[in-house]
């Protein structure tokens, strides 16, 4: 386990979610409640920091387990996402990652930034083959970071998510071991 995780950008840090974040990571969804309300089909369920906490506690019981890792996404020290590899599947050296940021923040390149650390995260330590991203087909800005990184778009998922009142269909994107060591900049 990587408690804590350094980005090209110094100002940028991936730390492993912690009880102490619970009020910041509350108020952060809260704040931005419309924004990601339209694609994590969790947000309704978050109604207080102790949801919150609640939260984190069970990440840290996966964290022990080694099945999941939820990072939260600092600019300066500041809460502004969270990273996460959702699920680990260790027999098959698969993890799933998620992620989400401030609207505030998007456009600036935290996002692409936070997820290549976390990717080279899953393929140096914790020795995945595969990293995979199940992204709604219209979530434009996820799909774009995962475009950016070189994840491969496998195919569409159909009514694979319900989102509140309704099926969402999701993309299949992933990146092997190989390739991901393949690109120009890993080397």
């Amino acid at each position: 386990m990587t408690p804590e995780i350094k980005t090209e950008l110094p100002s940028l840090v991936l730390r492993l979610l912690r009880e102490e974040n619970a009020e910041e990571l509350f108020l952060r969804n809260d704040q931005n409640r419309g924004h990601l309300r339209q694609w994590m089909p969790w947000l309704d369920e978050t109604k207080s920091a102790s949801d919150s906490l609640n939260f984190i506690r069970r990440s840290l019981v996966g964290a022990s387990a080694g099945t999941q890792y939820h990072y939260a996404l600092l600019l300066d020290d500041e809460l502004v996402g969270v990273v996460a590899f959702n699920n680990i599947e260790k027999m098959n050296r698969c993890g799933t990652i998620g992620y989400w940021l401030a609207k505030s923040k998007m456009g600036r390149g935290y996002m692409t930034t936070a997820v290549r650390a976390l990717i080279d995260n899953g393929f140096q330590d914790l020795d995945l083959n595969r990293i995979q991203a199940r992204v709604a087909t219209a979530n434009y800005p996820s799909l774009a970071v995962c475009d950016r990184l070189g994840l491969k778009r496998e195919g569409v998922l159909r009514q694979a998510e319900w989102l509140y009142d309704h099926y969402v269909d999701l993309t299949m994107n992933s990146v092997l071991r190989s390739e991901w060591k393949a690109q120009p900049d890993r080397k």
